[in-house]
């Protein structure tokens, strides 16, 4: 989706609001495709001083299984929306994820949205930012609570513990 800047990129001041679904459904992360239902972006293009700044959020949910646990999850999330719009990109900001091109008077949403979503997409999928994932040794799940393996001794201390025994 295209949105229509014309009639603010030369007035300082002006606005230009927008809210926009856009399907992702088709993204790969890693081996599964997280994003099942079209994300939601609202904000705002404010001309600041003659910059184009776009402002807002983007909601949408997390459908995937857990890194951690393995558990199946649906999660809902919200990521900010904070990017500069350039009529042209100079050679300092070619290097600057942030800062898009217009495509002649208007900004490109798919493009922007989807760029926000990669960036902002954490390496590992979670089902709770708390996650206490699996027991490496007996497999337990320990979001459930402990579990009854004894902590592994490190080698170099054997010596020591065999002395803490007489």
């Amino acid at each position: 989706m295209l949105l229509g800047l014309s009639k603010m990129i030369d007035c300082p001041g002006g606005v230009v609001p927008f809210e926009t679904t856009l399907d992702l459904s088709e993204m790969e992360f890693g081996d599964c495709r997280p994003l099942a239902e079209p994300i939601h972006a609202h904000g705002q293009v404010r001309n600041t001083a003659g910059v184009l700044m776009m402002s807002g959020e983007v909601e949408a949910v997390l459908d995937g299984v857990c890194d951690r646990c393995c558990k199946p999850f649906h999660r809902d999330f919200t990521l900010p929306l904070e990017v500069v719009l350039v009529t042209k990109l100079e050679s300092d900001q070619l290097d600057d994820p942030w800062t898009f091109e217009l495509v002649g008077d208007e900004a490109d949403l798919d493009d922007i949205l989807t760029t926000v979503v990669v960036l902002n997409m954490d390496s590992q999928l979670l089902c709770k930012p708390d996650c206490q994932g699996l027991c490496p040794r007996c497999g337990k799940d320990l979001n459930e609570g402990p579990c009854d393996c004894r902590p592994e001794r490190d080698p170099r201390l054997q010596v020591l513990e065999k002395l803490l025994n007489k």
